[in-house]
Order: C-alpha cells, then sequence, then structure tokens
C-alpha cells in the first residue's frame, strides 16, 4: 500500500512542503486529505499516524512522518531528481536554511497563519515578527547572491529548500509583509512554478475553511458554501 496523507493544502504548511517535493520527484502515492480542526481531525489522524500530525509518507512497509524526514527519504530514493542541489556547499547550506524553518521563526508562524487564497491585514510589526520577517529576507537575497547562479530559485534550480520556504512566501503575499527587491524577486520565481500553480489552483478549490484566532489558534472550521467563496 501505497499511501501519502496531507492536511488541507489551503492551510497546512508542514504537509504541502513534503508534498511538493513529492510531486516533484514524481512519487507514484495516492494522495488523502485529512481536514484540520474537524471535530473528528485527531481521531482520523490516530488511525494512521504514530504523532496524530501530517505529513505522513506510508509506503509499503515504511511508514515515515515529519516533513523533512519526508524529504530526506524522497532524496535517497530519488537521487537523480535533485531533490538537494547537488555541489557539496549548497546541499549543506540547503539543508541549514531548511532546518531553520524547521525549528524557529515563531513570530512569524504565530501571526501569519497560513492561507493560501486568502488576503490578510498586515499585523501589528512586534519586535520578534519584525526580526523574523527580516531573516526570511536575508536568507532568501543572501542565498540568492552566493548560490542561485542565472536561476531563480535559491539554488539556481528547484529544490526541498524551495519547496520549504514555499508556504513562507505565501504568507508574506497574504499578509502584505514587508520585503526587498530581491526577495520579492523570488517570491515571484516561486508562485510562477507550476507546482505552485497547481497547488494555489487545488487550494482554491477546497471546500474546508478555518477561522484562526490570536497567535494561530484554530477557532473553527466549516465546509464552505458558495457564499464563503
Amino acid at each position: 500500500m501505497r499511501l501519502f496523507v496531507s492536511g488541507n493544502l489551503n492551510y497546512s504548511s508542514w504537509s504541502i512542503r513534503a508534498l511538493l517535493m513529492a510531486r516533484h520527484v514524481g512519487l507514484e502515492a495516492r494522495e488523502e486529505i485529512v481536514p484540520l480542526d474537524f471535530p473528528d481531525t485527531s481521531a482520523r489522524l490516530a488511525e494512521i499516524s504514530p504523532t496524530r500530525k501530517v505529513p505522513l509518507l506510508i509506503w509499503d512497509e515504511e511508514t515515515v512522518w515529519d516533513s523533512l524526514a519526508i524529504i530526506e527519504w524522497l532524496a535517497e530514493r530519488f537521487p537523480g531528481r535533485n531533490v538537494w542541489p547537488e555541489d557539496p556547499a549548497a546541499r549543506g547550506h540547503a539543508r541549514a536554511i531548511s532546518a531553520e524553518m524547521h525549528s524557529g521563526f515563531p513570530a512569524l508562524r504565530a501571526e501569519c497563519s497560513m492561507d493560501i487564497r486568502s488576503t490578510h491585514p498586515t499585523p501589528e510589526m512586534t519586535d520578534k515578527l519584525k526580526a523574523d520577517i527580516e531573516r526570511v529576507d536575508e536568507i532568501w537575497s543572501q542565498t540568492r547572491a552566493a548560490f542561485g547562479g542565472a536561476g531563480p530559485f535559491l539554488y539556481g534550480e528547484w529544490c526541498a529548500a524551495d519547496a520549504v520556504y514555499a508556504p513562507v512566501v505565501t504568507r508574506f503575499i497574504t499578509y502584505d509583509l514587508p520585503r526587498s527587491d530581491a526577495a520579492q524577486a523570488y517570491m515571484d520565481a516561486v508562485m510562477a512554478h507550476p507546482l505552485l500553480v497547481q497547488l494555489a489552483k487545488e487550494a482554491e478549490a477546497e471546500p474546508w475553511c478555518i477561522e484562526y484566532g490570536p497567535h494561530g489558534v484554530g477557532r473553527r472550521a466549516w465546509i464552505r458554501s458558495s457564499e464563503d467563496s
């Protein structure tokens, strides 16, 4: 059995990081959505996931959870698909900035919940949020300058680091966060990538809605009607 499980494409930033790379390498896995924040969400996740979280990849006898773990699983099994940059120095750097995103930026996560298909007012620019935003801009700008070469992405060609930061790109757009010209050029390239074009269309078509309260806490979830569109 091969099964790739993800949360809502519109809201679940961790899920789409792994999903984007699974699609990038052409993984032949059935994608299953477990809508977040509904009354039965925890029970459904408990049936399949040891952490009751997504993303989760079930491949024959293997079960892999956590977005970076799934990305590394893909890198091992698809060595020719450039999951990470080929150059060792670039590859180490890409893993470092991906790990930094994986474990950091708490203010950005809390104040700017992912919502691809919508726009929201720019939140109050606290010192912590401002620092997170400036660090992301610095990562994008410096990485492009050091490793981007002639390509439009962080390391020239699309790789896992771009997938890791793709949900952050959508947040910068959703909340109109301040950014440099270099960061804007990178954001434009990400949103024009076929994987993101497809994802944005799928997010727009999803019927599930979540209303978030302060600090990214879900207040309620519902199935949207035509009136919510």
